[in-house]
């Protein structure tokens, strides 16, 4: 299994390090998409992400590759890009920066479906403002939804890279592992 981590600024080395924990070949995504298992969208400043995408000729082929069911986990930003006014391909609409600037970052830990208490890193997060009816909302801090799960994608409004919990990702290579064993 190879997972892609699209690195074209944010947290993506966190991300590829967490994957090395796990025993787990990454791929870096700079310049043009290439194929593998699933795809990670890391956290950063998801305005400059998406210029970057479309001025390297990323967005669609990324765009087209998620909605032909690879798996992908998309962190803070990448939820963000995620949402029904970037990428378009998950139900859900974000709100930026929901917790305030950079002086408004916190670490907590709360319950996540399936999974139990985990410890959660947010930084200038989002959380998810509305989600469609096949949107299944996995996590809540103060009532606002900060997980989410629908089909082959997975969101967090916070960062699991930046802890040594390894669940979260366990869980996206789960799902990434489900989708390549029902492709032919």
């Amino acid at each position: 299994m190879k997972i892609a981590i699209l690195a074209l600024q944010g947290a993506f080395a966190e991300h590829e390090h967490m994957l090395h924990r796990l025993g787990i070949e990454t791929i870096l995504i700079r310049e043009h998409w290439e194929d593998a298992s699933g795809l990670i969208i890391p956290g950063g400043e998801s305005t400059s992400m998406m210029r970057i995408m479309k001025d390297e000729g990323l967005f669609e082929p990324l765009r087209q590759a998620i909605l032909d069911e690879l798996p992908v986990f998309g962190t803070c930003a990448g939820l963000i890009m995620l949402d029904r006014n970037h990428l378009g391909v998950m139900d859900i609409k974000a709100r930026r920066n929901a917790y305030g600037r950079q002086l408004g970052s916190f670490n907590t830990e709360e319950e996540f479906a399936g999974i139990g208490r985990i410890p959660m890193t947010f930084i200038r997060a989002p959380y998810i403002e509305e989600a469609g009816p096949e949107v299944e909302i996995l996590a809540r801090v103060d009532s606002k939804a900060v997980a989410a799960r629908q089909k082959n994608m997975l969101v967090t409004a916070f960062h699991p890279e930046l802890t040594d919990d390894t669940r979260i990702h366990e869980l996206f290579l789960k799902m990434a592992t489900t989708v390549s064993k029902e492709q032919p």
